[in-house]
């Protein structure tokens, strides 16, 4: 399959500045030793700071990249510096990408004796695979239990046993994870999957599967959370996901008075042995479908309470977020938005609305109900899927008004689509909102095409927007449009105070500043370099001698020959014993 076309500007987007300039930066050093295409999977090894490579693995469709992970430690913003240069990498010289055949495929190639020799050849490599392998034998060949019930829609179809076992071993795992010494924690990942996978059950109509599936898995947890629990492991994570899925299969199911019943006391056992929280799966079992202030308000009877008797407990926009998810499954739309309307989800209600065509009604409601930036561009963009473009821009912009968290994302689409209805000057705005909570320097470039004639008094205002913001992560950003309109003082203004984590922006501000401020290069790269050495950090050397190329650089560019080798004598007098920092100055040219 051949790989989809990938923008820079698309890359841009999912990477912030500091990791676009990065993985730019590891591509043209060819630190993407080995990229591999496996049918719709890329597979590379990129080299970095330690000793082996870092792994990325792209998946794609024949539009764009569906997931992307690296085994790097980068937990922030977006794609790390990795992952950008495996797909520039990609789209800028496909002709050196390997293409192997899929797993699916190289398996046809072997017969039954081949496959057997193969596993066990793994095995002897990989120990540990033999307790995977069991779990998925037992899986696939044990006889599923006995079905409780003679009804088939009630029937287990499922291998109970084999998700105990993958729980055991998740927990297993984690205990030999924690013993090596690793901080984070390795449970709530792998067993959120297997909750998901008992919510596909409900979603294909089987919940009696569902829920015979989380009550293995919390079972097993309560029974076996010791082994964790003296590592300092908590069940607050994977708790709350169970809730929240006991929820979703009970309300999905239609339960006998004896099932529910069982899972009652199932829950409040739970709760007591493993210190969880289910109370609000005790109160979907409780109400259900039939409570009678739910069944007023899916008729239509609103009340100020909504759906709640007594006190509103602080679970109950998760629970009507649950009911409204099922009431959409089965299309029960009109009920749908009444529960979402006496609920105040006011998001769900406003879209609903579009999805149903009922545009008018959504515009005029929205007018009264939308209170947040969220609502605005959840309305915006189903209007849009619904083809009322004018109108999703009317909504989108209303949103810039409105209180919220994501200013930046809004102000992106909106741009987009105001571009795409031909209003350069919507799209203008809605660009500089988004600039305005995270300056980028793609954004600032696309701005100059948007203003036109306009551009001067736009760029006094961004600029201004530049060098007042203050959120972390924008110094690369800030850098890229300060060196672009040429403005030197307010790139080393940026750089100036950074730590040596900024080394290489640092270092592209000094290259540009030698000629123009070679003082401030000078006393900035002097200190980085002199700190590191007076401390004795012979690891750091090698960054030392590079602060030093930008001393000496600046003090030969601005005509101080002398100064230089003044300065250099009085550091091998001072360092001269260090053995591997005076061999580092003969072998880097440091004369």
């Amino acid at each position: 399959m051949s790989l989809p076309q990938i923008s820079e500007f698309t890359v841009r987007r999912y990477a912030n500045a500091k990791s676009f300039q990065r993985g730019e930066a590891y591509f043209e050093a060819g630190a993407v030793t080995t990229i591999i295409q496996r049918g719709q999977q890329l597979q590379a090894e990129v080299e970095g700071n330690e000793r082996l490579p870092y792994r990325v693995s792209l998946n794609f469709d024949d539009k764009s990249v569906t997931s992307a992970s690296c085994t790097c430690l980068y937990n922030l913003d977006g794609w790390c510096k990795h992952i950008v240069a495996t797909i520039l990498v990609s789209t800028r010289q496909p002709e050196i990408i390997e293409q192997r055949p899929t797993l699916e495929k190289l398996l046809n190639r072997l017969d039954h004796v081949q496959t057997q020799r193969l596993i066990q050849e793994l095995v002897a490599e990989q120990p540990q695979l033999i307790d995977v392998i069991d779990q998925h034998v037992n899986w696939m060949t044990n006889p599923a239990p006995k079905p409780l019930s003679t009804n088939p829609e009630r029937q287990i179809t499922v291998n109970l046993a084999a998700f105990r076992g993958q729980v055991r071993q998740i927990l297993r795992e984690a205990v030999r994870y924690f013993e090596e010494g690793y901080e984070e924690d390795p449970i709530a990942e792998e067993l959120f999957s297997l909750v998901q996978t008992a919510l596909e059950f409900c979603q294909r109509d089987e919940s009696h599967n569902a829920i015979a599936i989380l009550e293995a898995i919390t079972s097993t947890c309560t029974e076996n959370w010791d082994e964790v629990l003296e590592y300092g492991a908590d069940n607050d994570e994977i708790a709350w996901e169970l809730n929240l899925a006991w929820c979703e299969a009970i309300l999905s199911a239609e339960l006998t008075p004896e099932e529910k019943v069982d899972i009652q006391v199932n829950l409040e056992a739970w709760q007591d042995e493993w210190n969880a929280d289910f109370t609000m799966s005790l109160d979907a079992l409780r109400q259900g479908w039939d409570y009678p202030p739910l069944l007023r308000v899916l008729q239509g009877n609103i009340s100020e309470m909504g759906v709640w008797e007594q006190e509103i407990p602080n679970y109950a926009d998760d629970l009507a977020q649950i009911r409204l998810k099922i009431l959409d499954n089965q299309g029960l739309y009109q009920e749908y938005l009444y529960l979402a309307q006496a609920e105040g989800q006011t998001q769900e209600y406003l879209t609903m609305l579009g999805r149903l065509g009922r545009v008018e009604e959504a515009l005029a409601a929205a007018q009264t109900v939308m209170k947040s930036m969220e609502d605005a561009f959840a309305l915006a963009k189903t209007l849009a899927e619904q083809g009322s473009l004018p109108q999703a821009l009317d909504i989108a912009q209303t949103g810039f008004n409105l209180p919220g968290n994501c200013q930046y994302e809004l102000g992106i689409w909106t741009s987009d689509l105001a571009e795409a209805l031909s209003d350069p000057n919507a799209a203008l705005l809605a660009l500089k909102a988004a600039f305005q909570v995270k300056p980028c320097f793609v954004d600032y470039q696309k701005m100059t095409e948007l203003a036109g004639e306009d551009w001067e008094s736009v760029k006094i205002n961004l600029l201004d927007i530049v060098r007042t913001s203050r959120s972390w992560g924008l110094e690369s950003a800030k850098v890229d449009i300060f060196l672009y309109e040429g403005l030197i003082d307010d790139a080393i203004s940026t750089v100036s105070e950074l730590n040596s984590f900024h080394a290489a922006l640092i270092h592209r501000v000094m290259k540009v500043a030698i000629n123009y401020n070679p003082d401030w290069v000078i006393t900035n790269a002097r200190r980085r370099a002199e700190r590191i050495m007076d401390e004795g950090k012979a690891e750091y050397y090698s960054e030392a001698i590079e602060w030093l190329k930008k001393v000496r650089t600046a003090y030969l560019e601005s005509g101080r020959k002398a100064d230089w080798t003044k300065y250099r004598e009085k550091l091998i007098e001072i360092h001269g014993r260090k053995r591997k920092l005076m061999g580092m100055f003969k072998e880097r040219g440091m004369e």
